[in-house]
Order: structure tokens, then sequence, then C-alpha cells
């Protein structure tokens, strides 16, 4: 339960306490900063408290941005605070200095409670202060202003601005004009039914393994209802995040499963897209764990270059004429949408696989999903390069280690890269050699001792590349070189093995595995810090696995490879899901909710 602590003189015909009780707060006045602080202290510790003034006039939604939010400790609008429990000691320290000041610690500030927010400004308290807009919250000091407030407040539509804030500022072009506009009804009616939006989250996720499993008959109505069912799984994957923005309802676990789902839908319809032409008599695994492989590299260029900049010296100014250039495009209308078009986000993605799938062949959905990923990434990542050399940033301690996390080295790469310390290479040329050496090897000799030996340099070039900070101005390249050298060394051993089976093994492993770098993506961006060493150790660090692979393949036949590339998928993602569901599900985890793909 929570609290609302309303001080002063209630104000007739006003909704403030109404208002209060429909956002969940059990209401109770104070006189003053004295009283205040008793009741604050009778508040238990681990629930929300809010002190609101008595004549605050404004829209409920307001409100309910400033007191409900479950992702900030400390938030705050005009007239009112509110405190979750890691809030709570500040805001009990900023209420006792007002008391022992006799409410007049400032005097330009007549409200209580944004006396307390200057409090806890001065105390260094991070305060979260959402952005209002057209939103009105204000504490009017006379009559008249207060007439105006009302005035201002009634010209407003609250449940519009609601509405119009469920859907995310930047989406691409077919999210945004085929699919919020009546997705956001949707959220808004799951919310009037108390659905929350993991609920929807999961009835995502079943929608399209159905979708999957459609395509997987191979047929040409299964094809056909498959692309069907994967539109109407992404409209529910819009329908969660702006359900949960509509009705603020974050949680630890609504992060995993959005972190997480859009991931496995995606990749398990692919393996039914290749299933599906099986059936007909076309194995197109290959494909499939391609444009797996791929996609994942993307995102994995995406999530290193937002991290390599975070909190960065020159992060948030444009320093660089490739930014000057893409600030000026971006002036331009119709160029925004181009833009975002041609980085093949997740609803073009989606719309694109969905459409042929029903029309054309899995063949021809891979090969345009392929051609298309390709040129996006090979956009996106040329872009960034230029601003990489072009902006004189300073990478922080912060973004060193997090693309060290990303990397996932294991202990054989830092015991190797500890003994050949004394070479000096780039971090990235360590890692693009290293991964074109192990890839080239496998491609041209295959299942060969040759190919185990590439692989420990791989690893020795792996060391080196993390054996110092990553703040280099390309350094941010490290962690996609090594996804790429891991996953393309699987493709390639599997896809050079002849037998039937080792491809979908293959695609296992690699979907195991890619869950595991996901999920550290995820835990990074919620400031949690990377999984546990003991996890990279258990699953061997990605130049462990990779070492492993291609001892493997030298050592065993074909179908014995297929079995062992089996075994491995199953314990490494029986592991990483143990841990990440431990993680997600406890009260550790950040309470967000990912705003999507940044590609």
């Amino acid at each position: 339960m929570s609290t609302a602590i309303v001080t002063g003189q209630p104000v007739p015909g006003s909704s403030l306490e109404s208002d209060l009780r429909s956002l969940g707060f059990e209401v109770i006045g104070a006189t003053d900063a004295s009283d205040t602080e008793s009741l604050l202290a009778a508040v238990p510790a681990g629930e929300r408290v809010a002190v609101v003034d008595a004549r605050f006039v404004g829209h409920p939604h307001a409100l309910r941005l400033g007191l409900t939010d479950p992702r900030f400790p400390l938030a705050a609008v005009p007239g009112a605070v509110t405190a979750q429990a890691d809030g709570r000691r500040a805001l009990t320290r900023a209420v006792a200095r007002e008391t022992s000041a006799g409410g007049g610690s400032v005097l330009a500030v007549d409200s209580l409670a944004d006396r307390l927010v200057l409090a806890l400004d001065a105390d260094g308290a991070q305060v979260h202060r959402p952005e209002l807009g057209s939103l009105v919250a204000a504490v009017p000091a006379d009559p008249q202003a207060r007439n105006e407030a009302r005035q201002a407040t009634a010209a407003v539509d609250d449940e519009a601005v609601r509405l119009k804030s469920a859907v995310k500022a930047r989406d691409g072009f077919f999210t945004t004009f085929f699919i919020s506009p009546y997705s956001r009804y949707i959220a808004r009616w799951c919310a009037r039914r108390g659905l929350t939006p993991n609920q929807v989250t999961t009835a995502s996720l079943l929608t399209a393994l159905i979708a999957a499993g459609c395509a997987a008959t191979g047929t040409r109505g299964g094809f056909v209802a498959a692309g069907v069912l994967l539109i109407a799984s992404f409209v529910l994957d819009c329908t969660d995040g702006q359900l949960a923005r509509y009705s603020l309802q974050y949680s630890t676990l609504g992060a995993w499963l959005d972190a997480t789902f859009d991931r496995a839908k995606e990749y398990a319809y692919y393996a039914g897209l290749a299933l599906g032409a099986a059936r007909g008599g076309d194995d197109v695994w290959a494909l499939a764990l391609g444009a797996m492989v791929l996609q994942a590299c993307r995102h994995v260029v995406d999530f290193a270059f937002n991290e390599a900049n975070v909190n960065s010296t020159a992060a948030n100014v444009n320093t660089s004429p490739t930014a000057a250039l893409s600030d000026k495009l971006d002036s331009v209308g119709w160029t925004v949408w181009v833009r975002r078009m041609i980085v093949l986000p997740i609803g073009e993605r989606w719309a694109m696989i969905a459409v042929l799938t029903a029309v054309t062949t899995p063949r021809i959905t891979f090969y345009a999903l392929l051609i298309g990923c390709a040129f996006a990434a090979t956009y996106t990542t040329a872009g960034r390069v230029l601003r990489s050399l072009t902006r004189k940033a300073r990478r922080t301690d912060r973004a060193a280690q997090a693309l060290a996390d990303l990397a996932d080295n294991g202990p054989l790469a830092t015991a190797l890269g500890r003994a050949a310390r004394g070479v000096r290479l780039p971090a990235p040329v360590a890692a693009a050699v290293g991964g074109l050496l192990v890839v080239i090897s496998a491609a041209l000799r295959g299942a060969d001792w040759v190919t185990v030996v590439a692989a420990v340099l791989y690893a020795v070039l792996s060391g080196l590349a993390v054996a110092r900070p990553l703040k280099g101005a390309l350094d941010w390249l490290v962690p996609p070189f090594m996804r790429a050298a891991e996953y393309g060394t699987v493709l390639v051993l599997a896809a050079k093995s002849g037998v039937n089976g080792v491809l979908p093994a293959a695609f296992g492993l690699v979907a195991a595995v890619a869950y595991h770098h996901y999920d550290t993506v995820y835990r990074i961006r919620g400031n949690a810090g990377a999984p546990p060493a003991w996890l990279v150790r258990a699953v061997g660090g990605q130049e462990g696995r990779t070492l492993l692979v291609a001892v493997l393949a030298a050592l065993l036949t074909a179908s014995q490879f297929k079995v062992a590339l089996t075994v491995l998928a199953v314990a490494v993602a029986l592991v990483v899901l143990v841990e990440s569901i431990r993680f997600w599900v406890s009260a550790g985890a950040p309470a967000v909710h990912d705003e999507g793909e940044p590609a």
C-alpha cells in the first residue's frame, strides 16, 4: 500500500484526494512540517510515501507520472514529491531539516513539497522530474491563479496525452504509421481490464511460436497463416511496451521478458521457416543460422557503440563532421523516415519477413533478410566508425569495463593474453585478425587440426585485445568482431560437415550463446553489471567455446559432431537460463522496461 500525506488546509471542491486514491494511495492529512515528519515515521519503511500540497491543481496523469513510476527512488512534480523504499531515508532527512527550520528554510517557496524537493537537491539526491508537456501540475498562490490553473487543466485532454505518451517517440516508419495508431488503444483496453505488460508479452511470444509452427508445416496455407500471426505477434509486442508506459507498470520480470522474448520469437520463427523448407525438400538451415548470426552481430555493434559513448566527454557534443551531417539530414522530414527504414528495425524487418513468407518461399525470405540486414549493418557500422574517428571523445572507465564485459573472454583468453602481454597490437586489430584467422581456416580446412591451431591463436589474440582498457576510438568494435568469430566458426564448421542435423544443432548452440550475450547487454543497460564471473567460466568464455567446437570437429566424425553440438547447446542453455532467471526475478535486478532494439 502507498501513502500520500496531504499537507495544508483542504481546498473546497478539490479532487486531489480522490485522484490520489485512484492511483492507489491511502490519503492522510498533515497541518505542517512537524506533523508531516510524525506521519512519515509511522509509514512502514518498505512502502512508498508521497507528500502532496493540498492546493495542488493539475491532471491525474501528471500525478501518476510523478508519484507512481517504480523506476525511480525519488520523483517529483510541482506540489508533490514521492519516495520509494530506497529513497525514504533521503526524504526523512529533508523533512527533519524542514521541521528544525520551522518551515521557513526557503522563504521564496510556499509549498512544503517543493521545499522538500529543494532540500533533496541540496543533499545531492537524484530526484526524477518527468516531462509533463501540456499536462498541468501547479500550486496556485491565490484564487485567481487557482482558477487559471483549473481552466488550463480543463483545456487539455488528460487521456489523449496519456495515450500519446504511451507510444515511443522514436519508432520506425512501419510501427509509427501501421501499428501504433491502433495498438495504443489495445494497450488502454488491456489496462482497463487489469492485464499486465508481462501477460501481453507472453501472449506475443505464444503467437510467434504458433506462427513458427505454421511455417514449419511447409504448406502454402501454413506460410500465409505464419505471416499473419507474425504481424499479430508484433502488434502485441508493441502493445506491451505501450501498456507499460500507459499504466507505468515497469518491473524486473517485465524487463527480462521484454529484453529476451523478441530474440526468442524471431529466432524461433527462423527455425520454423527452415523446418518448413525442409518438408518441401529445400535445406535452408545454413541461411537461417546465417540470418541469426548477422542479426546478433548487428545488435552487438549497436550495444557496444552506445556503451562506448556513455558519459564520454564528447558523447553529447557534435564535434564530428559526420554528426553535423546527420543533424542536417534530420532537419529534413522525409530523410528521417528513410534513415530509420534503411537500418531495417524490428517493425520493417518483421513486416518484410511476414509478407515474403506468405507470398514466396523460405529461401527467398532468407535471401532478402540477409541482403537487407547486411546493407543495414554496413550503413550503420560505417557511420559509427566515421563518427568515432572524427569525434575526439575520451572513454570513461565505465565504458571500458562494459566493452570488456561484452567481449565475454574466458579464463583461457585471459591467461594467454597475460603470457603474450609483450606483444602490442591495437585491440580491434587483434580481435579482427584472430577472428578472420579462425573463420577462414574453418572455411578452407574444415574439421582439421589447422583450424584448431587457428582457434588457439584466436584465443591468444582475444586475450591481447582486452589486455588493456578498451578506451580507443574504435575499441567498441572488439565485441562485434568476437561475436562474428565465434558464431561464424560454428556456422562454417557445421555447414562443411555435410551431415543432416548438424546445422540445426549449430543453430541451437548459437541461439543459446546469443541469449547469454543479450542477457549480458541488458544487465549492463540496467546498471547491474555483467553476469557473475563463475558463469563466464562455466560456459567457457567466447574463445573457449570457439576452441572447443574446433577440437570437437577435428576429433569426431560428422555424426558424433552433431551429437556433441546438441549436448553443448543444451548444457549452455541450461546454465545461462537458470542464472538469468534467478537474476531477473531477484530484488537486485533493475526495474526497467526495454524501449526496443537500437537499430
